[in-house]
Order: C-alpha cells, then sequence, then structure tokens
C-alpha cells in the first residue's frame, strides 16, 4: 500500500521525511479494512511508518519498520516541486532512471536492488506501507517489468497492489488487485 497524502503532495518527497496527514492517514486505514494480512511492515520514512502503525493497532497485528522500502533518493532533487527543475533533465531521469539518476541520487537498479532484497525477505500475508517508487520497483522486479512499464500503474495515495508469490529458484508472481 502507498502511504496517504502529505502536505507536500506532488513534490519529490524521496527521503525527505515529511509527515502523513490525518486525512491521509486514515485513507490508508480505511483502505486496509478490505485486506487480509498478518503483520505490517512499513518504510521507516513518517508517511509511510505512521500509516503502518495505524494499520497495525486497528488490525491488532505486529508491525515493524525496514529501511530498504524507503522512497527513491531524488538527490538534489529531493524536496523540490518538479516544475523547479531543469526539465530536459527531469525527461531524461523519466525516460532512463537508470542511466539518468537525479544529481547526487539513486539510480533505478539500487532502488529495484534493496527492494527486490525486501521482497524477498518478506514473509506470506504482510501489508507492507511504502512509496510509489518502491512499490514500482516492487513490481520491476517481482513480474519482469521494465522501468517505464512500471510507470503504466497509476498509483495514488493509499492505493493497494496485491501480489501472490509462488517461491522457487525462479519465483513466479501475479498481480491479483490492483486499488
Amino acid at each position: 500500500m502507498r502511504h496517504g497524502a502529505t502536505a507536500r503532495s506532488g513534490y519529490l518527497n524521496g527521503r525527505s521525511d515529511v509527515p502523513v496527514t490525518a486525512a491521509g492517514l486514515a485513507s490508508c486505514v480505511a483502505a486496509a479494512t478490505t485486506l487480509r494480512f498478518e503483520r505490517v511492515v512499513g518504510s521507516d520514512l513518517a508517511r509511510a511508518r505512521d500509516c503502518a502503525a495505524a494499520i497495525a493497532r486497528v488490525a491488532e497485528v505486529p508491525v515493524g519498520t525496514d529501511a530498504r522500502w524507503r522512497e527513491l533518493d531524488f538527490g538534489h532533487w529531493d524536496g523540490r516541486h518538479p516544475d523547479t527543475l531543469d526539465p530536459e533533465q527531469l525527461a531524461a531521469f523519466w525516460a532512463d532512471p537508470d542511466g539518468a539518476a537525479p544529481p547526487g541520487g539513486e539510480r533505478w537498479s539500487t532502488l529495484t536492488a534493496r527492494v527486490g532484497a525486501a521482497l524477498e525477505s518478506l514473509p506470506p500475508d504482510t501489508l507492507v506501507l511504502t512509496h510509489a517508487g518502491a512499490i514500482r520497483a516492487a513490481l520491476a522486479v517481482a513480474c519482469g517489468l521494465d522501468s517505464r512499464q512500471v510507470w503504466m500503474f497509476d498509483l495514488p495515495h493509499a492505493a493497494t497492489v496485491t501480489l501472490r508469490r509462488w517461491p522457487g529458484a525462479a519465483p513466479v508472481t501475479q498481480i491479483t488487485a490492483l486499488r
């Protein structure tokens, strides 16, 4: 699940630790009532961590944090609105987030590697509260999608993507829901 709305929605918040709004928190708790899970894990950034804690409290399940579920580090762009950035640099990043990473920021391959490791160590029936970039990285790793294909998914605040994984030497993943 993507974290709830923040007061700085539309910005490249990345590693900026902006808080979730009360309405954003409530939207995640409401969305979680339709899901089945035995534990919750959240990114260690407040906007995801606080949503994870609230959901776990209501559902009466264990909660933990895992920094590997953090958003992409936007480096010098972190906390800035896209309209304030050089449009050519930004376009190059969206077209090739690995080859044209944000200045001082994280490459797409680094994000997918850490999210992939987090995904592999995730117990079944776990709800993860994270960020749009981390969800897209998980879809890339789990479903074999490339960086352009994962942008086809609209991931508004409190959106949920449900995956079913079959373990093995070459795990198979199916997207079973997108809300």
